[in-house]
């Protein structure tokens, strides 16, 4: 196997070619990465200046440029008469938009960019940014109502993320203690405004939303110009504090200041004593609320208890209870009443049904046929039960049966046709 070709200097050409026994000087490394920089065009970037040294011996300005959102920066030169001419808005802080061709410096190995205009976005620009970015977010439903979570009652631990030794950590610790004496506070001392702001603030809110006691987390700025409140309208620290899942009160700013952060934590307080206020009860208050509501109770307790009184009061004077007979003897009265009237009225139906039945049973007597046969008469039958109405109707020498009162008798008839005389029948 025949081995590579080498390039000049009998180094291998290509950076796959190196091996273990042919490697590639730093010298010839560095030099392969500038060429290849060198060949970048130059590129207009976008970040906040957190170093500018322009107090050196040398014609260039050292500047460092960090990104906004993230924690990333790069190296920047550039003449000092160039940013001379841009005046003082480029400075520390200022946000800017830089003109600039990446170069790499092969005797430390270190890419920076040497840049030949610089220009400070204004605040209206930025202000329209941040507006832009407004809308974005709630497009994505970051400040909706439904994701507002309430405040504990009384948190047990209090998260702040605050400046160092800052008027707002002051105005929230004394307002809070002098509330409630009992309350503890989780601090995180960070920057507040700057290039530090939205990493420091960032990492605290992460770093308090993990820790399971802390029930409330209040981020604390007393105000502050547009400018110094910018960090707090940044995206990446406004998709933090939407990640939060306690419940976070913004205290940043005064009614006028209106940052992002206001709209997307769970309550917006206006200064950090009103958060103080909002997240903390007053002590002497609920106390007071609490000595209200045993009066209230206290006093519905005597109404009722008087009220039962007087009710059992009404039924002891009952006549009822004094005499216990008094209920029992009008409904005996009353009973024997009935039972006199009852007894009357059987009476009174049984005699006229008495008397009913006795005109029947002479009725019955008068009409029966057993009068009539008592009188003498007598039914003649013949031997299939037809009652013989008319000597038409029998045969001399017929046998008939002869129905008298006490009894039957067997008869023949002589003699049978028109009645002209007695008849004799034996």
């Amino acid at each position: 196997m025949s081995s590579p070709p080498n390039g000049p200097g009998g180094f291998p050409a290509k950076a796959l070619d190196t091996t273990a026994e042919q490697p590639w000087p730093v010298r010839l490394l560095a030099a392969k990465i500038a060429d290849y920089v060198d060949k970048m065009a130059p590129v207009w970037v976008e970040g906040q200046l957190v170093q500018v040294n322009s107090h050196n011996a040398s014609a260039s300005a050292y500047l460092t440029l960090r990104d906004t959102d993230v924690d990333m920066s790069l190296s920047v030169t550039m003449l000092k008469r160039l940013l001379a001419a841009r005046g003082e808005a480029i400075s520390e802080g200022a946000h800017v938009v830089v003109h600039a061709k990446p170069s790499f410096w092969t005797k430390r190995g270190t890419l920076s960019l040497r840049a030949s205009d610089i220009r400070a976005l204004g605040l209206g620009e930025l202000l329209a940014r941040i507006e832009h970015l407004k809308r974005v977010l709630a497009a994505e439903g970051l400040f909706d109502a439904e994701r507002k979570r309430p405040l504990p009652f009384l948190p047990g631990r209090i998260g702040l993320i605050c400046g160092a030794n800052a008027k707002a950590k002051h105005d929230v610790l004394v307002n809070a203690r002098a509330r409630w004496p009992q309350v503890h506070f989780e601090i995180r001392e960070v920057a507040v405004q700057g290039p530090h702001c939205v990493p420091e603030v960032s990492r605290a809110i992460a770093d308090l939303d993990s820790d399971p006691d802390v029930e409330v987390i209040v981020i604390a700025r007393g105000g502050g110009s547009v400018e110094d409140l910018l960090p707090f309208s940044n995206e990446a620290l406004v998709r933090a504090a939407a990640k939060c899942t306690t419940p976070l009160v913004s205290a940043i700013g005064h009614e006028t200041d209106a940052p992002l952060l206001d709209l997307v934590a769970d309550y917006r307080a206006s200064t950090p004593t009103d958060a103080a206020k909002r997240i903390v009860p007053d002590v002497g208050q609920e106390l007071a609320r609490i000595a209200q509501a045993r009066d209230r109770m206290a006093n519905a307790l005597t109404r009722r208890l008087r009220t039962e009184g007087e009710r059992l009061t009404l039924l002891r004077n009952r006549p009822v209870l004094a005499d216990p007979a008094s209920i029992v003897t009008p409904r005996l009265r009353a009973l024997e009443q009935t039972r006199t009237a009852g007894r009357a009225a059987i009476g009174r139906r049984l005699d006229s049904a008495g008397a009913d039945l006795t005109n029947l049973r002479t009725a019955l007597r008068t009409l029966s046929p057993q009068a009539t046969l008592e009188r003498g008469y007598a039914v003649l039958r013949t031997d299939d039960g037809a009652v013989v109405r008319s000597p038409d109707e029998v045969t001399v020498g017929q046998d008939l049966s002869a129905l008298v009162a006490a009894g039957r008798l067997g008869v023949t008839v002589r003699t049978a046709g028109t009645r002209t005389g007695e008849e004799v029948i034996g």
